[in-house]
């Protein structure tokens, strides 16, 4: 599953769609977001350095870590620094985020604003403006598409800190725009939860194409605590989690699906759900119970009932029992009443016509006054 979130993301959206968008949701409880976010930066980065994407490069918006971890991330997967300025860039919004430090620099307080990595960083001093920093976005993706030409992928490290500058609706026109634009190709981002209100938190969701929320798996610990091997259960759970997909897809329709994953020094691994986590999962899904056919006795109590139709078709006299006047009978009736007489047994429906100087074979709806 979150292999088909890669090919989503690396295949981008077809011509005049919105870029797909995948929203990474985490919790204090379940600290686990940014692995899964390293992980998709990874796999994309992989694809557009192998020429097998839709886009041309990546332009990270790095709010919560520095550019030097994301050179150690990269040089950690193989890739080449040296060429990495052609496919990959960043927009350092963590060193100096409000433009305090670069202040301190012009009075000499501090030698430089450096972020101290290799890689093609762009400096970022002011986030509450983010008019600008969709500019800066931009244009970091144009000198990556080849002067407008191609298509990039944007990835924001932590909407979360985003958020502390400047307001959720300003955030989500940020994203809005940005998936709209012609050139972004996909765009993904992680997002605390607990740290904001449902409604916020709603908003950028609604931006989003896909939604995957990491929620702990816990395995219950029993014994002492000093326990060599309940330290070590504690341990892994804190690097266990259940990654829950859902997704848009383009006929309306929502899918759902699951994952286990677990934290390992190489990265991160994504294993189906186990067949007790599975049932758990089916069982959080409303299920209605219903039956499609009649029992036999339904069928026979079905075919008594007296129909408002004006036309019996069984060779005898019309006799109208919809509250009208009989074709036969030529007085007058001040109230309808039902002419044919039905068994306790079986069921009636009465219908009542609008007025007297409806025709028995009108187009009238017959099921626009029924009283059952």
């Amino acid at each position: 599953m979150a292999e088909w979130i890669c090919r989503t993301l690396r295949d981008g959206g077809l011509e005049g769609e919105h870029a797909p968008a995948l929203t990474i949701n985490d919790t204090i409880t379940c600290p686990l977001g940014s692995f899964v976010f390293d992980h998709f930066l990874s796999q994309l980065s992989s694809f557009i350095f192998c020429q097998k994407s839709q886009s041309n490069g990546i332009v990270l918006v790095a709010l919560s870590r520095s550019p030097l971890y994301y050179e150690q991330l990269l040089k950690s997967k193989g890739f080449d620094l040296v060429t990495s300025s052609t496919w990959f860039k960043i927009l350092d919004c963590y060193t100096d985020p409000l433009g305090w430090r670069s202040k301190l620099v012009e009075s000499g307080s501090i030698r430089n604003l450096s972020s101290g990595s290799s890689l093609a960083v762009n400096i970022c001093k002011n986030v509450k403006d983010l008019d600008e920093l969709l500019s800066s976005i931009l244009e970091l993706g144009r000198e990556l598409s080849g002067g407008g030409k191609g298509r990039f992928t944007v990835a924001i490290d932590s909407v979360s800190a985003l958020l502390r500058h400047t307001s959720v609706s300003s955030v989500a026109s940020l994203v809005s725009n940005l998936r709209s634009h012609d050139q972004v190709s996909s765009l993904f981002w992680l997002l605390h939860l607990d740290m904001h209100e449902t409604r916020g938190t709603a908003a950028l969701e609604y931006m989003s194409s896909m939604k995957a929320t990491i929620e702990p798996m816990v395995q219950s610990v029993d014994g002492p605590r000093g326990n060599s091997e309940n330290l070590s259960l504690m341990e892994q759970n804190l690097r266990r989690g259940k990654f829950c997909v859902r997704v848009k897809r383009r006929n309306g329709r929502v899918r759902m699906m699951f994952e286990e994953f677990y934290v390992e020094k190489s990265g991160i691994k994504f294993t189906p759900l186990s067949s007790e986590n599975e049932m758990t999962a089916q069982s959080l899904v409303p299920k209605v119970q219903f039956n499609l056919e009649l029992s036999e006795k339904e069928r026979n109590d079905r075919a008594k009932v007296v129909l408002p139709f004006e036309h019996q078709g069984n060779g005898k006299t019309i006799q109208i029992y919809d509250g009208r006047k009989s074709l036969n009978d030529g007085k007058a009736e001040t109230q309808p009443t039902s002419v044919q007489k039905v068994d306790s047994n079986r069921g009636e429906i009465i219908y009542f016509r609008d007025s007297d100087d409806e025709m028995p074979d009108s187009d009238e709806d017959p099921d626009d006054d029924l009283d059952i």
